[in-house]
């Protein structure tokens, strides 16, 4: 029987090492379903053999070769079935050559950096829905089980397995080469790969449903997947912007829940209890960046504003003019409304609630600000400082019956009932929820 202490560790080194051992069966077969077919294998064999034979001294390096020998196997039973000719018989034996099973101290002596990658832009292809880029990148590249992923974005776990057996026969049928994109494919590639990682990121940030106003699994998925990215993708400044800004965000993540769960918001967080270890490397990432030579794209923008909160140690000495400017200079590249809306916010914190106010009521025709909960969020704040309460206790029940989220929603219904005495808020700044908090 397999004890518990081996089933953890066994699940710790398949969350470790399965992304390179799928990786580097899909350069050989061509087909990412089968090659995680493949990998899983080699999991079960683990766990049929480690719990008497031990774990090995290379676990990884045990996988990547039983793995291996599982694609030889397939190869060879392929080229049986589909020797037709000599010269498709002579390609595929040069395929089992380059196969051969490698000794297990040398299995992972082949660089995997290459697969990753190209296991990334597969991952991510414009081919695939956003629902199914996020689903499959968790599997593959996270590692992460049908259910943890179902759990983490509260989805049925059929719907995220359909969502996944669909991506991959998708792959399949569009023939998606297993490669990384070169010229000028490879920057709207890119901004594919940045924009799976960044909605993982939001989702764990600031969830949008459930009971949790955080899953720091996630975000701490999504900075591990960036980070990765960064490093194989070493002159893409994006890369870099987004390792940046998810690292900034996070730094905060111990100061933005109270003991019972409750969201604390940006202005009334402790930021002593803000990780500095990530703020530096945040820092260090934005370096990169500048190092470069480059404009700063979306996600550099966006880590440029978390860092004019991360070098302020009390709220009070947060640069608020400077962060208007980058939301302008966001405005410019990415024109979004809801970029927009957070602008206001600044524009509010640098030039006065009516600033705010004149900015926000010029997004209320916005189609895409509909139903946005954060839009009559942000005016009702405006309007408490402006000391219109009634005005502003009518938003905060709006925002309220938008939200999904139940620890969102206790916060907006509670700064709505303040409003009555007017004080239209749980703390003592008022500061709204955005996407800064």
């Amino acid at each position: 029987m397999l004890s518990s202490e081996t089933h953890r560790a066994v699940e710790a080194i398949w969350r470790i090492e399965s992304a390179k051992i799928i990786a580097a069966l899909a350069r050989r077969v061509r087909d990412i379903g089968l090659a995680e077919e493949l990998a899983q294998e080699a999991l079960v064999a683990a766990l049929e053999r480690w719990p008497d034979q031990g774990i090995p001294d290379n676990p990884g390096a045990w996988l990547v070769a039983v793995a291996k020998r599982r694609a030889i196997d397939f190869i060879r039973h392929k080229v049986l079935r589909q020797r037709k000719e000599p010269e498709l018989a002579r390609e595929i034996e040069a395929q089992l050559q380059d196969a051969a099973p490698p000794q297990t101290d040398a299995a992972l002596d082949e660089p995997v950096d290459d697969d990753l990658l190209r296991l990334i832009f597969i991952a991510c292809h414009p081919v695939l829905s956003t629902e199914a880029r996020v689903a499959l990148t968790l599997r593959l590249l996270g590692g992460l089980t049908t259910e943890e992923i179902a759990r983490a974005f509260l989805v049925p776990e059929p719907t995220i397995a359909q969502r996944i057996v669909r991506a991959k026969r998708t792959l399949a049928e569009a023939h998606v080469p297993f490669e990384v994109p070169r010229g000028s494919e490879l920057a709207g590639r890119l901004a594919s790969v940045l924009e799976v990682i960044y909605l993982i990121f939001n989702e764990g940030y600031a969830a949008t449903a459930g009971d949790r106003w955080l899953r720091p699994e996630l975000c701490d998925e999504a900075s591990r997947l960036g980070r990765i990215l960064a490093e194989l993708a070493p002159a893409e400044p994006e890369a870099h912007g987004l390792v940046a800004l998810m690292e900034f965000q996070a730094s905060r993540s111990r100061a933005r829940v109270g003991p019972g769960g409750e969201p604390i918001l940006l202005l009334d967080q402790n930021r002593a209890r803000w990780d500095h270890v990530l703020i530096r490397r945040g820092f260090a990432a934005l370096a990169r960046v500048d190092a470069l030579g480059r404009v700063y794209g979306p996600y550099a923008l966006q880590a440029a504003i978390a860092g004019c909160h991360a070098r302020a140690s009390v709220a009070a000495e947060t640069d608020w003019e400077r962060i208007a400017a980058l939301y302008d200079a966001l405005a410019q590249v990415v024109p979004s409304p809801v970029v927009e809306l957070n602008r206001a916010v600044a524009l509010a914190m640098a030039f006065g609630p009516a600033a705010g106010l004149e900015a926000v009521d010029a997004l209320n025709s916005e189609p895409l600000l509909k139903n946005y909960h954060l839009l009559p969020s942000v005016r009702g704040d405006f309007l408490v400082k402006l000391e219109r309460f009634d005005e502003a206790r009518a938003e905060f029940e709006r925002a309220a019956t938008l939200t999904r989220n139940r620890r969102e929603r206790e916060l907006l219904s509670e700064r709505a009932r303040r409003c009555v005495g007017g004080s239209g808020s749980t703390t003592q700044k008022g500061f709204p929820i955005h996407v800064d908090g």
